[in-house]
């Protein structure tokens, strides 16, 4: 007899071979009313230790999160039916269920919460715990709901859940005793990424516009596309042949370059100034509305912000070494190379990488520290190789009449001619405080405005003011986009770590209150970004219901 078989006949054993009337009301109880069969042993387990159980009860709650969501991912990938839709002869006591059967997420997350407790506390309750998770599984055979397969597959993911999330306990604590700046960041990349693919697979919302028609470019590889570079393709295309043209395909890169950007933020801010700065930097990376967003969606912003970033932490690489000021030699270092490539590709994503080099030339003219690498090659040979890298979408755009130059002056209303919208400048600035959130647009402009006198300030200053002005200005011309000015942030999270952040014992009680309202917001806004449905907003004033409804449509 094989497995499935032997799986089968078992599964019919317990659902129908058992059948008793007590356990047509006890197992139905179980399984409808889990809680009230856990909460009393957790009850008695804390009382018990007069309190030392805490740990054990938050540990076991994070498990069951990490179960429950692990548990959904699989039964879309197993796809396999459950033994109430495939049988009719079973003794079913309870609804169907509409989701897949393995594994049970009763039996993962009934032990997951079991199993915490076990391991950081091995006594009588954490023992009768696991007989209570047993007995969860069991229903769920016993109710006609899952085959016994599912239920250890559950009991086993459970397992593995509650060892996971004791670790991450352990690890924390080492990080906290050891002041690991590293450690920490990982951990924060390691737990957002997580996130990121779970909500990929279970999220509510459909490939955007812009997604679905990337994807179609990805379909069919070129040099370069009417209004993007080709970057965004490529990506779309290396995805989707490793996952199927699925969403997970199209976005799995989001996850990834957001994830090294945070690591690159991370050195650029440890390198200017400490740890602490680099970690709280890498940490607005991820909770700001307009770049977490893009961990999710991939969009030309995805990989832009990667290759900005990149550039940034290569440009101050490159400065930060001694050049050689006899002519246009230059200092030997591959950095400067490193940067033109970087640059190149960036503007192979998104076209207003352009401002790299603009910021770039300002630093080095305004920046007495700086100024002598205008007196080497490196500039230089950053400037020539972003070029030679650009050039493919310049040589497409000669055999196609120009096209994206046509595009982009419409885009950016260049057509409109010379004129003051007062309208555009407020939706602009109101769009700035929206995805930005206003605590931290505030203190972050200060953070830049007051470091400018240091080398390292001066840096951070010419990355962030040219950009965010430039599109300023712009907005009393015509419409600006909120995520035009994306690219002035990244050096601005910097910033506002290296002020706020790096002196907080030197920080007033209202200075401390505003930094930590500061990242409370961003976190606040990026939740309900992420999950718009808890905010009940109407249809028209729902800014992610252009995600929903394709899949309908598309039928």
């Amino acid at each position: 007899m094989g497995l499935p078989e032997a799986d089968t006949a078992l599964f019919f054993l317990l659902n129908k071979g058992i059948q008793n009337s007590f356990f047509d009301t006890l197992m139905p109880f179980v399984t409808k009313h889990t809680e009230l069969v856990f909460l009393p042993l957790a009850a008695a387990i804390l009382i018990k230790s007069r309190g030392k159980a805490f740990t054990a009860l938050a540990l076991s709650l994070i498990a069951v999160a990490f179960a429950d969501g692990a548990g959904h991912v699989m039964k879309d990938i197993f796809a396999r039916q459950r033994p109430c839709a495939v049988f009719e002869n079973i003794n079913l006591l309870v609804g169907c269920g509409g989701s897949f059967s393995m594994p049970s997420n009763h039996a993962a997350n009934s032990f997951a919460f079991a199993a915490v407790f076990f391991l950081l506390r091995r006594e009588l309750l954490s023992f009768l715990l696991i007989l209570a998770a047993v007995m969860t599984g069991l229903s769920r055979v016993y109710v006609g709901v899952h085959y016994p397969s599912d239920v250890v597959a559950g009991m086993a993911l459970g397992a593995a859940a509650a060892v996971g999330s004791v670790y991450l306990f352990r690890w924390v604590r080492r990080i906290y005793d050891q002041k690991s700046w590293e450690g920490a960041l990982f951990l924060v990349i390691i737990l957002f990424s997580l996130f990121r693919i779970y909500y990929i697979l279970t999220g509510p919302f459909d490939l955007s516009p812009d997604e679905a028609h990337y994807w179609e470019w990805s379909r069919r590889l070129d040099w370069s596309y009417y209004s993007k570079g080709p970057v965004i393709s490529y990506l779309i295309f290396a995805g989707t042949s490793l996952f199927g043209d699925n969403v997970f395909g199209v976005r799995i890169f989001s996850v990834l370059l957001l994830a090294v950007s945070s690591i690159l933020i991370f050195r650029l801010g440890r390198d200017m100034y400490d740890g602490k700065t680099g970690l709280a930097a890498a940490l607005l990376v991820n909770l700001v509305p307009l770049y977490s967003v893009y961990g999710v969606l991939l969009t030309i912003d995805s990989p832009f912000i990667f290759f900005w970033v990149l550039s940034l932490y290569l440009f101050w690489k490159a400065v930060e070494e001694r050049p050689v000021t006899n002519g246009f030699k230059t200092s030997g270092s591959l950095y400067w190379l490193a940067l033109g490539i970087s640059i190149g590709l960036g503007m192979l994503t998104k076209y207003t990488m352009v401002f790299f080099y603009l910021s770039g030339f300002l630093y080095m003219i305004f920046t007495k520290e700086a100024r002598r690498y205008l007196f080497t090659g490196g500039p230089y040979v950053a400037l020539i190789t972003g070029i030679l890298v650009f050039s493919p979408v310049i040589f497409w755009n000669a055999g196609h009449g120009w096209v994206t130059i046509k595009h982009t002056a419409g885009q950016a209303h260049f057509y409109d001619g010379l004129r003051i919208t007062p309208k555009y400048f407020f939706e602009f600035l109101g769009s700035q405080l929206g995805v930005i959130t206003p605590v931290l647009f505030v203190m972050m402009s200060v953070a830049v405005v007051k470091l400018r006198r240091s080398k390292e300030g001066a840096f951070l200053f010419w990355f962030t003011i040219p950009v965010l002005l430039f599109f300023i200005i712009k907005s009393l011309q015509g419409k600006v986009q909120a995520n035009w000015a994306l690219p002035a942030y990244a050096a601005g999270f910097i910033a506002f770590s290296a002020f706020y952040v790096r002196k907080l014992g030197d920080t007033g009680r209202m200075g401390k209150v505003f930094m930590v309202s500061a990242f409370l917001l961003a976190a606040i806004v990026t939740a309900f970004a992420h999950f718009p449905a808890a905010l009940h907003l109407p249809s028209d004033k729902d800014l992610t219901a252009r995600l929903v409804g394709w899949k309908e449509l598309g039928k």
